[in-house]
């Protein structure tokens, strides 16, 4: 069956709906192994980030149904939800699949990070044994065709990222950083390119708060910043002009208790906040508090729109080429259909082959002269290989099935005889 696709994501769904189907660690792997159980779900690939939640499926016509059905069940969604969620299959579903690893679908037209994304989630399907060949060799090809995009457009050309998005967002609020302090939470590869960001930008103070407090360390070490335990969040946040988050916790790290005690220690200086991480760090309610304006990962979506204007034509062609590698593909797949009948061909040939040789090889030991063990071998050779064909042939004929006669001249190549 063809490739069928459940899921949400930045385009269907605000950050409040898609932070509740967020997989992240053990969490994938047990939802994989859930999936894979379903009846009609024969392979599958969760690919979960801030910006998505998508399922890749290969199994029966009732697989997604099943998959929506377990999704309401896993996260005690109600019926309301499920109008965020959508469905493809077929030729869409592998076109939507290769937009996604090309950066085409992003929030941020043409963004490399999407597709080591989809190399982990496509891993980790390998590691819990629910990718198979077939969504495998389709999932190989969507990563060639990310590199042909990249290479052959100017698609990923002057670089735009949430960071780099979020960081010029807070630059036209303060009007300069060399004497502004900044508080990033989380330690991972978003707020490593924050740290550079602010840092190119001339930051004043910066400090990065993790749980593994190493990590901070090593990172904020780099940019001439301190590092803190996350545990003491709280006793940081007076200090922060810019305020952060990007994490992978299931829970807010940044409580309305901890940023009201922050305002009222800073004396009504505002503060700067973005959230970046879904589901989100700082809680629900931050967001109402005066002096405080906060942006969730939608709201950059202004900014980063205005910095990926010279994209649009480098889209548009890398849309075109998408065209011809899913034809590419699809031809390459649908030729796959006949090779067993290439080989039982092959094979019943072969089985001849070795009959009339052993023939022809006694009529050589029995005396009879080579010419004419040649001649028995290849009459003889011809008349088993086009035995069944004339009989089904005649059947044809006398049933007008004219498309197994066309398909038959074709198959032979006797057009041209014909013509001749």
């Amino acid at each position: 069956m063809p490739l069928q696709i459940l899921g949400l994501n930045h385009n269907t769904a605000p950050v409040e709906i898609r932070e509740q189907v967020v997989f992240s660690g053990g969490d994938v792997a047990r939802a994989l192994r859930g999936l894979n159980k379903l009846d009609g779900v024969d392979e599958v690939v969760l690919l979960s980030t801030c910006n998505r939640t998508e399922f890749y499926v290969m199994g029966d016509d009732h697989g997604s149904a099943r998959l929506r059905d377990w999704l309401h069940s896993d996260r005690a969604l109600d019926e309301s939800f499920g109008e965020s969620l959508f469905t493809l299959d077929g030729d869409a579903a592998i076109r939507h699949l290769f937009r996604v690893a090309c950066g085409l679908d992003s929030m941020i037209l043409g963004e490399p990070q999407i597709l080591g994304q989809l190399k982990d989630a496509f891993r980790e399907a390998q590691k819990t044994k629910t990718v198979g060949p077939r969504l495998g060799r389709l999932l190989q090809h969507s990563f060639s065709v990310a590199k042909k995009i990249r290479t052959d457009t100017a698609i990923g050309a002057s670089p735009v990222s949430v960071a780099s998005a979020a960081v010029k967002l807070a630059n036209q609020f303060f009007a300069g950083f060399t004497k502004h302090t900044a508080v990033l939470v989380g330690a991972g590869a978003t707020v490593e390119l924050l740290a550079r960001h602010l840092s190119s930008h001339g930051i004043g103070r910066l400090f990065v708060a993790n749980r593994d407090v190493e990590r901070a360390r090593e990172l904020a070490g780099r940019f001439g910043g301190f590092a803190l335990p996350l545990s003491e969040i709280a006793g940081t946040l007076p200090e922060a002009d810019i305020l952060i988050c990007s994490t992978a916790s299931p829970e807010p790290v940044i409580l309305l208790k901890h940023m009201q005690a922050a305002i009222k220690a800073r004396k009504r200086k505002p503060i700067f906040a973005v959230d970046i991480a879904v589901p989100r760090d700082i809680e629900s309610g931050v967001g109402d508090l005066e002096d405080v304006y906060l942006y969730s990962v939608d709201d950059l979506d202004r900014v980063i729109q205005e910095g990926q204007g010279n994209r649009e034509a480098a889209a548009i062609e890398a849309d075109k080429l998408l065209d011809e590698e899913i034809q590419r593909y699809l031809t390459i797949e649908r030729s796959k259909k006949a090779v067993p009948i290439i080989a039982a061909l092959r094979e019943q040939s072969e089985s001849i082959r070795d009959e009339v040789n052993r023939l022809a090889q006694r009529r050589i030991a029995n005396g009879e002269s080579a010419g004419d063990a040649i001649e028995f071998a290849t009459a003889s050779l011809m008349k088993k290989l086009l035995h069944n064909p004339s009989i089904v042939l005649r059947k044809a004929g006398e049933e007008s099935n004219d498309g197994l006669i066309d398909a038959a001249r074709t198959l032979f190549d006797l057009d041209k005889d014909e013509k001749a």
